[in-house]
């Protein structure tokens, strides 16, 4: 996979116990739930002990939402490229590609990985604040390719990140609504068609 590209054999292989350890854990957080899985568990059905798991994982909630950087960095790099060259409100949407991207890339555990997430209080409110680290870096873009005083821009600008925000967590829900029936992007796409403010078109 691209992600391992650069990296030394040990860094791929950690990466590659890591992603058994997420696929196994999934499954079981899915079929039993998230809090009725512990650790233990799932250290037995991978094969390996309970310490071990946490060299891997900082916690069980970090298999479903880990580093909020990994792809908070893309989206805000895909909204850096684009910004200037479209309207605002499409270049959000542009700026989700990556998180599509994964979505396709593996479909049925993204939609496992999803539905956990959404069913479990805890997990939803670490995705909160994994949205509002993407707030801190997304804003600044959107402001300054706003026009007026700064706290117009200022005003506007999270307006607008936390509307396309609110589009993605949307999506979720409804992907997971319909189990997969209808693509994620095909979903974003028409969240984002529904609120597209006229403003913005220009």
């Amino acid at each position: 996979m691209s992600e391992n590209q650069g990296l030394s054999l040990r860094e791929r292989t950690r990466n590659a116990i890591r992603d058994q350890i997420a696929q196994v854990a999934i499954v079981m957080f899915d079929e039993q739930g998230f809090d009725e899985t512990t650790v233990d568990q799932i250290a037995v059905a991978v094969g390996i002990s309970s310490r071990s798991f946490f060299r891997y994982f900082g916690a069980k909630e970090d298999v479903i939402l880990g580093d909020p950087m990994i792809y908070g960095e893309p989206v805000r790099a895909s909204l850096a490229e684009n910004i200037g060259t479209m309207p605002i409100w499409d270049a959000m949407r542009a700026a989700f590609g990556p998180v599509v991207a994964r979505t396709e890339e593996d479909p049925d555990w993204t939609l496992r990985a999803t539905r956990v997430m959404i069913s479990t209080p805890t997990l939803r409110a670490r995705n909160t604040e994994k949205h509002l680290a993407w707030l801190k870096v997304l804003e600044p873009l959107v402001a300054d390719a706003l026009k007026g005083s700064d706290n117009t821009r200022i005003f506007q600008a999270r307006a607008i990140t936390l509307a396309a925000l609110t589009c993605l967590d949307v999506t979720s829900a409804e992907w997971v609504r319909r189990d997969g029936a209808v693509g994620n992007g095909q979903l974003l796409d028409e969240a984002f068609a529904f609120l597209k403010p006229v403003a913005l078109t220009a």
